[in-house]
């Protein structure tokens, strides 16, 4: 595994030796690199074949993908390469023709085309050896699969039978030997490392992995809890934070404490080469059953169950504990189990009975995990009398685990011993991911929803740094807990995969493709390039709102024009400047001018049929901005309803009515509709009174009156005037008409209510007698006598 991450980062080391001793040509050190790379396809082509084992066909796959990731990286410096010399070219220009050039000129022409020629060559070569790598990558892990899909059949003579038991027996003396001499291997190695003065290293290995084992473990759990307790916020987070926190502590301080150990004995060669690949599982299953053990005391926290993220009873809790402990060490037995044979080089009914042995531990692991689950569902059944919904799923896994169970004992007892101890093992295993799974969801989930929530530490400094609005930063945490979930479950799928020959390293293989790009017609869209794009769109967007805050704020303020002028200006701007951002966006997808052109065309006949209304309400709201027929501040009139244009977006404007409400209304209708605006040419607003008085009333005194009761009011203006007008004289009554000025619109209705009090009170309090003009009904058809006549009423003024 560790072979393919060497051979890149030795070409790495490759590439940037030239550059800084700048006297080797970057060009043959590639080209070096590819014949090496070619040679070593080659040997891996040749030692695979259809007897190749699992492990060297694993190592076969690994040195493979490290050709084809070398291969690609030298594809990648030599393509700069050409860039370079491409540029060159254009910078010497075309030939002319009938002109002959120098022949300093004429030697660089061609000693240019000549690298180009061995270049592009060169990335042609390395470019179908990476995909002839790939190739044989893929066709290593397919017979890796096909290898255990023949191993899943093979049949045996069943436990059951005296035959399997005889084939051992018989094979005892023969494996008796094989293990004494393995045995005998690790004691001269051991011997040999004393009389050569390494068992200080030994010694100093096992102190360093007992501290590690109890000191150290015990003192980062207890830190780390006092850690959560005072630092991290009391919610759903403190605990699932303990619950990463020790697991993985449980896991990794073991595991560096088997690496201590075997790292000491191993520096004191007191690890025979036949006990070396032991030695190698026994670091591994030590991750695996630490893994098993920390994953059990996280999530059941057995001694603190407040800390408990399943919800499950104490005493649950308590039996399924040992439970924990016994598959973690079944777990490392199984993986010593395994190695071991394979070192001892054991005959085949040894492995047989190896992986009956193995298979039988973990089908009683799981067996009694199975009934004490159902012994603690039942207690709970009946404690509780009902049944939750998250029971029904537990007893449909439990069930699904039975089955599989039963397949696996009859199958052992059918001498399918491979399949068998397989299923046993795969069961163990898919819990372990699952167990992981969930607590690193939950803990994602929870860290993302603190850490970006609206009223936290960080959404506070983006906020006021910023002037992100603080429910962008909550979505932006919520998705980014979705992203990272997601990530999580697939490589969940990844791992479960692993016993079928899927594994890790192949699942980021198929990632890595993608990540490479996918191309849609001519245009090809990679990961890489979205983040970009969303990079300079997020620059954008915050270079735009500073532009226009500056707009707004400063520079537009200093200038004469009116608001409305000034929200137009910098709406514009503001418009202009997102199309920009959204174009150099799509750039940096890949998407050209010319493609946007394109697809706007293509999309050109949605927009005239379902994105008619729209469209059309956004260049209305251009035009307003433009031509502005109203305005921000304007006092407009449409039908029924009158108020303040609050403000005009690219799709509909907003004007506050007099009950405070919004009214809503699209562009289209300010631009192809009749509207008043009361505001647009002059601001003032016109006072309208009329009433009337009795004939023989002294109209100077009434008009000394209403000019006084104007000159009172400080909203009437002086200039235009108030003017008092006789507008007939009519049924003994002479009616006034009237007009008054004010600065604004808005102000005509309480100014004229004013008007009215001071009027009603001060004429009849003069004797003068104040009221409307009489109406005249004249009945058609027939009558009583006397009907026809004039009926005269007599109320309050009438005003306009």
């Amino acid at each position: 595994m560790t072979f393919r991450f060497l051979v890149p980062l030795l070409s790495v080391l490759l590439a940037i030796a030239p550059a800084a001793a700048q006297d080797v040509d970057p060009i043959l050190v590639a080209t070096r690199a590819l014949d090496q790379d070619g040679r070593e396809f080659d040997a891996v082509d040749a030692a695979f074949n259809g007897h190749t084992d699992a492990t060297e066909a694993e190592s076969l796959q690994d040195r493979a993908d490290a050709v084809k990731q070398d291969s690609a990286l030298q594809v990648a410096t030599l393509s700069a390469q050409l860039q370079l010399i491409d540029a060159r070219v254009a910078q010497l220009g075309p030939v002319t023709p009938g002109v002959v050039e120098t022949p300093d000129i004429q030697a660089q022409r061609k000693l240019l085309a000549r690298q180009r020629s061995v270049v592009d060559s060169a990335i042609k070569r390395g470019k179908l050896l990476g995909t002839e790598a790939d190739q044989l990558s893929t066709e290593i892990n397919r017979s890796r699969a096909e290898a255990f899909s023949e191993r899943m059949s093979v049949q045996v003579a069943s436990p059951l039978t005296p035959a399997f038991w005889g084939s051992l027996f018989r094979s005892l003396p023969r494996d008796g030997r094989r293990v004494s001499a393995f045995i005998a291997a690790e004691t001269d190695a051991v011997e040999s490392g004393v009389m050569r003065g390494g068992l200080l290293a030994g010694l100093l290995g096992l102190i360093v992995a007992i501290v590690l084992i109890w000191p150290v473990r015990v003192v980062l759990r207890a830190a780390g809890r006092r850690h959560v307790i005072a630092r991290v916020p009391g919610n759903r987070i403190r605990r699932s934070s303990l619950a990463l926190w020790l697991t993985l502590v449980g896991t990794l301080v073991p595991w560096l404490a088997s690496v201590a150990l075997v790292s000491g004995l191993r520096a004191g060669g007191m690890i025979a080469p036949t006990w070396d690949k032991l030695a190698s599982n026994f670091e591994q299953s030590s991750f695996v059953a630490a893994l098993i053990a920390a994953l059990g005391g996280a999530l059941l926290q057995r001694r603190q169950p407040s800390w408990r993220l399943i919800d499950i009873t104490d005493e649950t809790a308590n039996r399924l504990r040992p439970w924990t402990f016994a598959a973690a060490a079944v777990t490392m037995l199984s993986f010593l189990l395994t190695a071991a044979r394979s070192g001892i080089g054991a005959s085949g009914p040894v492995q047989a009975v190896t992986e009956v042995s193995a298979a039988v531990l973990y089908i009683v692991l799981v067996l009694g995990v199975l009934l004490t689950g159902a012994r603690m569902r039942a207690v709970t059944a009946r404690a509780t009398e009902e049944e939750r919904g998250d029971q029904s799923i537990v007893a449909f896994l439990s069930l699904a685990t039975w089955v599989v169970l039963a397949v696996s004992v009859v199958s052992l007892a059918t001498g399918y011993v491979a399949f068998g101890y397989f299923l046993a093992r795969f069961t163990v295993w898919i819990a372990v991911v699952a167990a992981a799974l969930y607590l690193l969801l939950v803990g994602i989930d929870d860290i993302c929803s603190t850490v970006f929530r609206r009223d936290g530490k960080l959404a506070d400094a983006v906020h006021h740094g910023f002037g992100v609005r603080r429910s962008l930063i909550d979505q932006f945490g919520v998705a980014l807990s979705a992203l990272l979930r997601l990530l999580l479950i697939l490589l969940a799928m990844g791992l479960v995969l692993f016993p079928f020959g899927s594994d890790i390293p192949t699942l980021f293989g198929q990632i890595s493709r993608i990540a490479q790009g996918i191309t849609i017609g001519q245009v090809t869209i990679s990961p890489g390039a979205i983040l970009r794009a969303l990079a300079v769109l997020a620059v954008g967007m915050f270079v735009i709102r500073g532009i226009q805050t500056w707009l707004t704020t400063r520079y537009l303020p200093a200038t004469e024009l009116d608001a409305g002028a000034r929200n137009s200006i910098a709406m514009v701007a503001r418009y202009i400047g997102l199309i920009l951002v959204v174009l150099w966006s799509l750039a940096s997808l890949g998407i050209g001018v010319e493609r946007i052109a394109l697809l706007l065309s293509a999309l050109s006949v949605g927009i005239g049929f379902g994105l008619q209304a729209i469209t059309q309400n956004f260049v209305s709201g251009l035009i307003l901005l433009a031509e502005r027929p109203v305005k921000i501040g304007d006092w407009v009139r449409i039908g029924d309803q009158e108020g303040d244009v609050k403000r005009i977006s690219v799709r509909a404007t907003e004007i506050q009515i007099a009950d405070r409400s919004t009214l809503i209304v699209p562009n289209s209708e300010l631009i192809t509709k009749s509207i008043v605006n009361k505001t647009l040419s002059d601001p003032i607003g016109r006072i309208q009174l009329q009433f009337s008085v009795p004939m023989g009333t002294d109209i100077a005194q009434v008009r000394a009156m209403l000019m006084a009761i104007y000159d009172a009011q400080v909203a009437v203006l002086d200039d235009p005037k108030p003017v008092l007008f006789i507008d007939s004289l009519l049924d003994g009554r002479i009616n006034f008409n009237s007009f008054a000025y004010v600065n604004s619109p808005r102000a005509v209705y309480p100014t004229r209510s004013d008007i009215w009090f001071e009027l009603l009170t001060k004429l009849p309090g003069a004797g003068i007698e104040l009221g409307t003009t009489p109406q005249q009904v004249q009945w058609i058809g027939a009558q009583p006598t006397g009907a026809q006549g004039v009926v005269g009423g007599e109320g309050g003024a009438g005003a306009a």
